[in-house]
């Protein structure tokens, strides 16, 4: 007897079914009430009061867990990530909501359990990576996929079945303050490390989703939640494209929509984005979540529905599949809907479809309905500690070293000034939804919940002969200056000032850097440009070192210190990593994801401009040049570009281009270089950027050592939105041009691509090869 004809057995429950079978076996029992309760979700919410997400006050719902388990339930919503449980009271309470949603439907059917992990696994306890803007600055997709995988290991052994992670938005304007948590400015960038963040994630079996689609961070004036009106030809060109790379090379299993709207229309309400690019042109048959009230928003914020009923009727005819962290427009609205003939049923269906699929897919139709979480996990454990100092170290940006002040010998006896907020305030190293930031603000008496060392402590650690002296100065907020004046007179006293600025991040205008807290300009924080004048008005030589989650103005000071570093929120290793760059055990490898604004007030947007975007002498008096290019940074290794060349000069629309750049370390120990190649198209149907990030490769480099990097380059790379809103590949010239940074990258080839004007439907390469030789 086959398991197909065990008897007692529900085919739905039978594993040795295809998936499909069991999902319309399944379908058929279920009542409309049962299916909308699919697309549902609870938040079990406890605690000290205060938002973890907007508006969270206003929507929460209390109590009456019989009634809203009633007929099942679609998601469990942050059980460990909403107030300080320990690994095994988290597991625990899981246990026990689990065993409740499947004792309250009569098909036993559990809930998917989804936790935030853009900087690890959100929870008490567990480890607290860098942000994902240091995982760009690393530009090693191998590391951070590496990293993901064991985020979703922990997830996963916690019984938690998504994760609401990576963010793939493309920055804009540098004010907005989530830039932390994107990848960086250049689609390129943020789709190879979103795609490899994905199949970190989902190789531990965890749902990836990819949020916020599509266009959040290019609201208007940097504000979080603002509006967005940008063209169709930069939405193709340059916000879509990670979340295609991330789907199609990633293998990401569910989309978040954006809270934005897109020319007036919400993205929460568009059928355009969520069924016909996302579906239909793109083939995604996973599910798509809301973000945290983005249904009832379409009634409340943005005005196109009358009322909740409204706005779930014109969500799921967009194509949001499961309403998130609530129930408020799906359950018995949906129900209501349909009974009276104002919503196809068959909609509804679609989506309960898709949500059955990915609980099989998840196992949690084939036994044990509580998903058994471990008890005594170590969420901070010894491996996760190596990739977050590997993360780390890799991340931090040596932006200028003009004295050669650095590296400091560790057996240094100088009198050294440690100073500045962000030099022994752990919570400075850490992002705005790494737990001790998002959630224990709110529970004091439990404090960082993990032991994460300052950048003071580690500063004592590797340099046990200095003579290390603090102030802290001025505060990352607040007017109060008394500190500022003796922090001055202690770095004149010394023979170096280390001088520590940036970001705390927070929640809704609790911090300077995190979701909801908007930059006016680029200016360091308070009172902290004052801070800094001060210091460099001693004469010390000064090391400024920004730690910080956006990047900040630093034109002001850049000819005037000593050495400059940036660290974008480094996480719990951070103090480790900052101290070891500082003495040479670390050589620096990071580069930026961003650029560096010369000037507070003159945003220079992002470094992807057309010509008209750049320097215009005799047309304006304002210049956006950047203080430090994207892809900048230096290593203590000199690194020479030796040759570049092409393997042909002439290649089809459809072709492959083969880019050789040989590199040579030229010092005297070992380094990692990352190889930059751009293109440009000088003649093109609309204005194209001045350079275009196409390949990079982190090369590792002994002294004296010089290797190849041969980058694939498929033709597709040179693909844009044409005149009529069709992506082409057109004939003519591409120059391409590889470098340390795309500030005048010193080897260029120019060549040709021959053949028609070829149009670009369905799949095309996203991704360019690249391989390294040994030179002989």
């Amino acid at each position: 007897m086959t398991s197909v004809d065990a008897p007692g057995l529900a085919p739905w429950r039978d594993a040795a079914r295809a998936a499909e079978e069991r999902v319309e076996s399944l379908l058929a029992e279920l009542t409309l009430e049962e299916k909308a309760a699919q697309l549902g979700s609870v938040w079990i919410q406890s605690g000290e009061s205060g938002n973890v997400a907007p508006l969270q006050d206003r929507f929460a719902v209390d109590g009456g867990m019989e009634e809203r388990l009633r007929y099942g339930l679609g998601h469990l919503t942050r059980v460990y990530g909403t107030a300080p449980l320990s690994p095994a009271e988290g597991a625990a309470r899981l246990r026990s909501l689990q065993e409740q949603v499947t004792a309250a439907n009569r098909h036993g059917i559990p809930a998917i359990a989804h936790e935030e992990c853009l900087t690890g696994f959100a929870t008490y306890g567990a480890t607290a990576y860098p942000t994902p803007l240091a995982w760009a600055a690393t530009f090693d997709p191998g590391l951070i996929e590496r990293m993901a995988a064991a985020i979703g290991a922990d997830l996963r052994a916690a019984g938690v079945h998504q994760g609401l992670s990576p963010v793939l938005d493309v920055v804009r304007d540098y004010r907005w303050g989530r830039v932390e948590e994107t990848l960086g400015e250049d689609p390129y960038l943020v789709g190879q490390l979103g795609a490899a963040y994905v199949r970190g994630l989902e190789s531990a079996g965890v749902i990836a989703t990819l949020k916020h689609f599509a266009g959040y961070a290019a609201s208007r004036a940097g504000r979080n939640q603002a509006p967005v009106s940008i063209g169709p030809r930069e939405l193709a060109d340059v916000i879509l494209p990670p979340f295609e790379t991330a789907l199609r090379e990633g293998g990401a299993r569910s989309v978040m929509n954006s809270y934005t709207d897109l020319d007036g229309v919400p993205v929460a309400a568009s059928s355009h984005l969520l069924r016909r690019v996302l579906r239909e042109e793109w083939g995604f048959d996973g599910t798509v979540v809301s973000d945290y009230w983005a249904i009832p928003f379409l009634a409340s914020m943005h005005g196109v529905a009358e009322d909740l009923a409204g706005a779930g009727a014109l969500a799921l005819a967009a194509g949001i599949d499961v309403e998130l962290p609530e129930t408020h427009g799906y359950g018995a609205h949906l129900v209501a809907h349909v009974r009276a003939g104002r919503v196809d049923e068959a909609l509804v269906d679609e989506s309960v479809r898709r949500v059955l699929r990915q609980k099989i897919e998840l196992g949690l139709l084939d036994g044990d309905a509580a998903a058994q979480p471990i008890p005594d996990l170590d969420l901070d454990s010894p491996r996760n500690r190596r990739l977050a100092a590997t993360v780390a170290e890799r991340s931090i940006v040596l932006l200028g070293n003009p004295t050669r002040v650095l590296p400091l010998a560790p057996a240094t006896t100088a009198r050294i000034a440690v100073i500045g907020p962000c030099a022994d305030d752990p919570r400075t190293l850490l992002g705005c939804y790494a737990f001790p930031n998002h959630v224990l603000d709110r529970y004091p008496d439990h404090g960082m919940g993990l032991p994460i060392a300052s950048v003071r402590d580690r500063l004592a650690a590797e340099f046990p002969h200095a003579d290390l002296r603090h102030a802290v100065g001025a505060d990352v907020t607040g007017e109060d200056r008394s500190g500022i004046e003796p922090a001055a007179e202690l770095a004149a006293g010394c023979d170096l000032a280390l001088l520590f600025v940036g970001d705390r991040a927070g929640l809704f205008g609790g911090g300077t850097s995190g979701e909801g807290c908007d930059a006016a300009d680029l200016r360091l924080p308070g009172l902290q440009p004052e801070l800094v004048e001060a210091v460099l008005a001693t004469g010390t030589p000064v090391v400024l070192v920004v730690v910080s989650g956006r990047p900040y103005a630093l034109g002001a000071y850049q000819d005037r210190v000593a050495a400059a570093i940036q660290a974008f929120l480094p996480g719990v290793e951070g103090g480790a990593a900052l101290a070891g760059v500082l003495s040479g055990r670390v050589n620096p490898s990071g580069r930026l994801p961003v650029q560096i604004p010369a000037s507070p007030a003159i945003n220079p947007s992002t470094y992807l401009q057309p010509p008209l975007g750049r320097k215009a002498e005799g047309i304006t008096v304002l210049d956006p040049t950047p203080a430090y290019a994207f892809g900048h940074g230096l290593s203590y290794a000199p690194i020479e570009y030796v040759s570049m060349a092409t393997d042909l000069a002439e290649y089809p629309t459809d072709g492959e281009i083969e880019v050789s750049v040989t590199v040579r370390n030229a010092g005297d120990r070992a380094a990692e270089e990352v190889v930059q190649l751009y293109a440009a198209d000088p003649v093109a149907q609309v204005a194209r950027p001045a350079a275009q990030l196409v390949g990079f490769a982190r090369v590792a480099l002994e002294p004296g050592e010089s290797r190849v990097v041969v980058f694939e380059v498929p033709a597709d790379a040179f693909s844009y939105t044409g005149v009529e809103l069709r992506r082409i590949v057109e004939p003519g010239l591409i120059t391409l041009a590889a470098g340390p940074s795309a500030d005048e990258p010193p080897l260029r080839e120019v060549i040709r691509l021959t053949g028609d004007t070829r149009e670009l439907v369905g799949a095309r390469r996203l991704t360019t090869g690249t391989r390294l030789l040994d030179v002989r």
